[in-house]
């Protein structure tokens, strides 16, 4: 037997979906078994990690805090078989539960580093009265060159403003921009909160990752 024969058929996938619904209420571990029990009752043989205890090579880039929705999340799967790209689409999407949406399903070229996250947007629905305040907020946010907050459990300030891109209001919308770092950094409910908006989800104004910028590989 060859070498060739002898190696290991390992197919990589890179998929854009939707999470949202009901669905966005779910954490991120749950999600993981989610799309894991939908991937094998499509039928299609998950590649798995060596050892003792062997896990499908299944992995997201950036988790999804609980109750926020996604439009671009991304997602990597490596397969021990080989797929067409519609077919494995259309095997997914009929397994699938509503609220996870198949966006974009491509190939990833053997070799290709992982997916990495440089860039995300976040956005929420801001109600009239509380709009002239929030942008007045803002802007006095963006004009600090670091805000320094604390979070409950954790003794370390985290600077707030180093990761925060784009602060603005739009159409009724809050837009946050922000870039990724391996450090710890506030998340876009830390940003509610110091505009003075924390009470917005509790209101049924639920945030939304509406862009996943990859760095360019």
């Amino acid at each position: 037997m060859t070498n060739n024969e002898n190696k290991k058929i390992r197919q990589r996938v890179r998929i854009r979906f939707r999470k949202e619904g009901d669905l966005r209420l779910i954490g991120h571990r749950d999600l993981v078994r989610t799309v894991e029990r939908a991937i094998r009752r499509a039928g299609v043989q998950l590649s798995m990690t060596e050892g003792f205890h062997p896990k499908a090579r299944l992995g997201f880039p950036l988790a999804l805090s609980v109750g926020i929705a996604g439009q671009q999340e991304v997602m990597e799967i490596e397969f021990s078989e080989i797929v067409e790209v519609e077919s494995l689409t259309n095997l997914l999407t009929a397994e699938f539960p509503k609220g996870l949406t198949i966006e974009d399903l491509q190939l990833v070229p053997e070799g290709t580093k992982k997916a990495k996250v440089a860039k995300v947007v976040y956005e929420v629905p801001i109600p009239d009265e509380q709009q002239e305040t929030a942008r007045q907020a803002a802007l006095s946010l963006m004009n600090q060159s670091e805000c320094m907050i604390t979070r409950a459990g954790r003794t370390k300030p985290i600077d707030l403003r180093a990761n925060l891109v784009a602060l603005e209001i739009e159409d009724g919308q809050l837009r946050i921009e922000q870039t990724t770092s391996a450090a710890a950094m506030a998340s876009p409910r830390d940003v509610l909160n110091q505009l003075g908006l924390t009470e917005l989800e509790k209101l049924g104004h639920h945030l939304t990752r509406t862009q996943v910028q990859l760095v360019a590989t």
